[in-house]
């Protein structure tokens, strides 16, 4: 598996682009999470446009969907046929399935490739190709679900955003890496993590490694500097990356 940072801003970063990563593996490409400045990253990358077998969808928060219909769109234009699957929680499945028509009135009838939405929920697994998704609900201002991708065994886990349950370490539990929203270093805000919680938990779990995305802006200028040498682990490989960075699992 292979891991590329395309964006690890909070919502509204003047400079980092939302929070988004491409997983690339031997069974399938997914795309995981799709904000409204994730689609200029995603053409930087020059894949084609089959390149994609499925899309994850985290919540219902602009900064984590806004971008679908543009990506979607522009597959489209550069002449896609395969069928893409778009995964979703159940109960958000009528809103994201009628998303593009939302932006691009009547275009979903000229395409010449299928989307297929599927609902997800926590606790129950789906295939993907040779992948298998979990799901855990997180804490947030409003419904979230945090995402295990397995294959062979490497385990892969992007929270999406908010504190983690007890559900969701269970699913982290052992992972190679673990993508997990921090907003603050010490402190929880708003339904968001923070880095002192999360590479407590990474330690308490045997996870490998924790990259540390969605930081609040203000407090990654400012803040962050002064504090790098704090953000370790003797036991975890804790990271914070950049736009386009990438990790092998």
């Amino acid at each position: 598996m292979k891991i590329t940072f395309l964006g690890v801003g909070e919502a509204f970063d003047d400079n980092l682009p939302n929070n988004s990563h491409l997983l690339e593996a031997e069974s399938a490409n997914m795309l995981l999470d799709c904000g409204y400045s994730v689609p200029q990253q995603w053409f930087k990358l020059g894949k084609k446009a089959d390149f994609l077998d499925a899309i994850w969808i985290s919540h219902q928060y602009a900064d984590h969907f806004f971008g679908l219909p543009m990506i979607l769109m522009r597959m489209w234009e550069e002449g896609r046929t395969k069928p893409i699957t778009i995964f979703c929680e159940k109960e958000r499945l009528e809103f994201f399935s009628g998303l593009l028509d939302m932006a691009y009135p009547g275009f979903s009838k000229k395409f010449n490739y299928d989307m297929q939405f599927v609902g997800v929920e926590a606790g129950r697994t789906v295939a993907l190709n040779g992948l298998e998704l979990a799901f855990a609900p997180m804490i947030h201002s409003i419904s979230v679900l945090a995402i295990k991708v397995k294959e062979g065994d490497r385990a892969y886990c992007y929270s999406g955003d908010g504190q983690f349950t007890d559900e969701a370490v269970a699913l982290y539990q052992g992972s190679d890496l673990v993508i997990q929203e921090t907003y603050l270093y010490d402190e929880r805000k708003i339904g968001h993590a923070c880095i002192t919680d999360a590479i407590e938990m990474a330690q308490a779990n045997t996870i490998k490694s924790l990259a540390l995305t969605h930081l609040q802006r203000d407090f990654r200028k400012n803040e962050l500097p002064k504090l790098r040498d704090k953000i370790k682990s003797d036991t975890v490989n804790v990271f914070i990356p950049e736009p386009l960075d990438q990790f092998s699992l």
